[in-house]
């Protein structure tokens, strides 16, 4: 996570301490047009150098600067639920590989990290989602427009490389994939010696402990894209560079019907949900079936599915969710810009002819030619949906165990004694609630975690034979929260692969004969998220203009070496709209004038 977020996720992050009230703050406030004005900057300890020359740069643009650091994202979160900051320091990485998800979670009225209600941004967002190339670059720019240049909703610092850093002395670097968007891809990874992937497990790397939820559509940040994405399947995935395929999903191949309202996917039968029992992976023998998908979708789409829903509105544009039982259907569609009928789109490279259509899981039997089919419809032409698809939160879940585990009303769920399917403390070792109740879909299923680790297995029962089975059986992701212990710990062979170096370090790894470095573009954008709500710059367009110009990002791609790239939103990293922030000192001075008079 990204995702993404690799992974889909926000580092914005905040620190300890008392948490004042919006009330608390108000008096704090300083009086429009009376001196220098005081702008409070929250971000946390691991983003201290950039909090560090935002501070200088408003400040040689005649601002006070506090700043508000915080250890870790609860704290950030809870000073930020306060309201206790005007810019807060934020990052985003597009998971999905598509510029909707750049925004719509963002930005969008009610979305799930919006701050902003704007209906003229919102009818853009929704405009653009309909749109594919000139035509939604053009739509795109007014978005940037508006949001940036128009409204300064938020201030852009840069784009972020990716840096992966591997333990090649052990770990085989060319099986280890650095993907854009998706996050890191385990099934793939092997060690030099392969007598090893049996018996040895591949330690991995992330910073947070706390795992939102291992409901994949409980959550979308960075405790848990990673983990989430390689314990559930889903029906398409994307590639290293973002294209929408079906390999190494549910799906032998996917077709989009005239009209791009209907998406269709042909399910593969080689792949069941595995549970643990006695501490390993077992097959459960349970197929998982086109049953699952449509109801996984259709929790997917639904706000009041499960409590505290975090995903919800990237499926929004799901209508329906159906298994398709006549095969004429098939036949008489067309695919969406061709002649070729839907059938023969799906048809390709199957282990046999298509000859029926199961009625359902038990009469599949893809050899003899019985298959599944579902069909997926969208209100209007929405062709990202399929990368929505891709994204974690698309994972397939065993409809059997989680309505066995999720037997509470929703609308009353009390999380002190209702134990929802995918609660951490199902999962970690000491809690008076340890049950893992799990159901992977996926490549590798979470047998146990505490503070310092969590332990996966590979599933028994996924892809067996092929090239997507699992070559490493056993997977450990330890948990290091801060990054220049991470990358000691690689140097040492503590753990084996460094998702993301920081640009600073890039040379260590580099000098490091025991290491490879692995490069590649990201969709991640850092940028100020500027407070909507209660502040001076939440009323005052023109105060948040005179900060959008203080800011001077060619200052950040020094400081990190050329490692960054310009910004203008979240979405610059997928669509090139032709816009360009550039610092003003001039304009500031305008802008703060406006406010003051």
């Amino acid at each position: 996570m990204k995702k993404l977020l690799v992974f889909l996720f926000i580092t914005v992050l905040a620190l300890a301490g008392c948490v004042q009230t919006k009330t608390d703050v108000e008096g704090s406030k300083d009086s429009k047009g009376k001196g220098k004005k005081e702008i409070e900057v929250l971000g946390m300890a691991a983003s201290e150098e950039d909090m560090n020359i935002v501070r200088d740069q408003l400040v040689k643009n005649g601002f006070d600067v506090k700043l508000n650091i915080q250890p870790d994202y609860g704290s950030f979160s809870a000073q930020k639920e306060a309201g206790n900051y005007d810019l807060a320091l934020s990052s985003w990485t597009t998971v999905t590989g598509n510029p909707d998800y750049a925004v719509r979670g963002l930005f969008k009225t009610g979305g799930d990290y919006s701050i902003v209600s704007d209906s003229k941004l919102d009818a853009l967002i929704d405009e653009a989602s309909t749109l594919t190339g000139d035509e939604a670059a053009a739509k795109y720019k007014e978005l940037e427009q508006l949001l940036v240049f128009n409204q300064a909703y938020i201030a852009p610092l840069y784009i972020s490389n990716k840096y992966q850093g591997i333990y090649s002395e052990l770990v085989n670097p060319k099986t280890v994939h650095l993907p854009k968007s998706r996050a890191q891809v385990w099934e793939s990874i092997e060690f030099n010696d392969a007598s090893k992937n049996a018996t040895e497990p591949l330690i991995l790397h992330q910073t947070i402990s706390s795992l939102t939820s291992l409901d994949p559509i409980k959550g979308n940040d960075g405790s848990i894209n990673t983990l989430n994405t390689n314990m559930y399947v889903r029906l398409v995935n994307l590639t290293d560079t973002d294209d929408v395929v079906s390999d190494g999903s549910l799906s032998y191949n996917h077709a989009i019907a005239e009209g791009n309202q209907e998406y269709y996917f042909i399910l593969r039968d080689d792949i069941n949900f595995a549970a643990v029992k006695d501490g390993a992976a077992v097959d459960t023998g349970e197929l998982v079936s086109a049953e699952d998908v449509v109801f996984s979708l259709n929790r997917a789409r639904n706000p009041k599915s499960v409590p505290d829903h975090r995903t919800y509105s990237l499926h929004e544009n799901i209508e329906t969710v159906e298994i398709v039982s006549d095969l004429a259907e098939l036949q008489k569609k067309k695919v969406a810009g061709s002649h070729q009928s839907v059938l023969d789109a799906l048809s390709q490279h199957l282990p046999a002819s298509v000859t029926q259509l199961a009625k359902d899981k038990g009469t599949v039997n893809n050899g003899a030619g019985a298959y599944q089919v579902v069909k997926i419809t969208t209100p209007t032409p929405f062709p990202q949906v399929l990368n929505y698809l891709a994204h974690q939160s698309g994972g397939i879940v065993s409809k059997k165990q989680v309505t066995s585990i999720n037997t509470y009303d929703v609308a009353s769920y009390d999380p002190d004694k209702d134990i929802a399917y995918g609660d951490q403390t199902t999962v970690t070792e000491g809690t008076a609630t340890y049950n893992n109740q799990l159901y992977a879909s996926g490549p590798y299923i979470l047998v146990k975690k505490n503070d310092y680790e969590a332990q996966f297995v590979k599933n028994p029962a996924y892809r067996v034979g092929s090239e997507y089975e699992p070559k490493i059986a056993k997977i450990n992701v330890r948990f290091i929260a801060d990054i220049d212990s991470a990358l000691s710990a690689l140097r040492n062979g503590e753990i084996h692969i460094l998702q993301s170096v920081p640009e600073t370090k890039l040379d260590i790894v580099k000098s490091d004969s025991k290491l490879t470095l692995h490069t590649a573009d990201s969709n991640a954008v850092s940028y100020l998220q500027l407070n909507t709500s209660g502040r001076a710059v939440s009323d005052s367009v023109d105060l948040r203009k005179a900060i959008l110009y203080s800011i001077n990002q060619d200052e950040f791609i020094n400081y990190y070496q050329g490692n960054k790239k310009p910004a203008v939103s979240t979405v610059s990293p997928l669509v090139n709209t032709g816009l360009k922030l550039e610092a003003d000192s001039k304009k500031v001075q305008e802008y703060l004038k406006a406010y003051n008079d």
